[in-house]
């Protein structure tokens, strides 16, 4: 058996017995949590999440890049279309993580690596703290105060995920995005 046929399997278990309708389009705990694809990193794992409590956007690193912040606005139109505003009372969390697989692609390929951030390669490095996931996350926190695309009132935090150990450290403490 192929893993595609073992996934089918697994859904089928899940249809019969994990399945719950009565989920809703907007996550319970009303928090959205951006992190990176990595396998290692999974929210649901590693945050001990129930289904339906957030919202997750993965991308590579977790960075906050121009298709994160495009993302970032259609979800804030479908929260308005469900019935709920995305600002006061909701929460942005970055989790970065060590040993990210986007160094090894900045020190290989920092063109793409330029390109997916939206930046210049030359400073890239600096600018954007790409071998360093606790400045880098810090760094992601201060782009999204400064995108006036998003609500002020909308609590942000940065936390850094360690891939040697299984804790996160909290790096940028719950606060709003801008002083309302």
């Amino acid at each position: 058996m192929n893993f595609v046929e073992t996934m089918l399997q697994r859904n089928a278990a899940f249809a019969a017995d994990g399945f719950n309708a009565s989920l809703k389009i907007l996550p319970t705990q009303r928090t959205m949590i951006v992190g990176c694809v990595d396998p290692r990193v999974d929210p649901l794992d590693v945050l001990q999440l129930e289904p339906g409590e957030t919202a997750i956007i993965r991308n590579v690193g977790g960075r906050v890049n121009p298709a994160l912040l495009e993302t970032m606005a259609i979800l804030r139109t479908v929260s308005r279309v469900g019935g709920q505003e995305v600002g006061a009372g909701w929460n942005l969390v970055l989790l970065h993580h060590t040993d990210c697989g986007i160094v090894g692609c900045y020190h290989h390929a920092p063109g793409l690596v330029a390109n997916y951030m939206g930046a210049a390669e030359e400073g890239l490095g600096e600018a954007f703290a790409i071998t360093d996931p606790y400045r880098a996350v810090a760094i992601d926190v201060a782009a999204l105060r400064a995108n006036p695309r998003l609500p002020d009132a909308l609590t942000v935090s940065g936390m850094v995920y360690d891939v040697a150990t299984g804790k996160i450290e909290l790096v940028v403490p719950p606060a709003p995005l801008r002083a309302v």
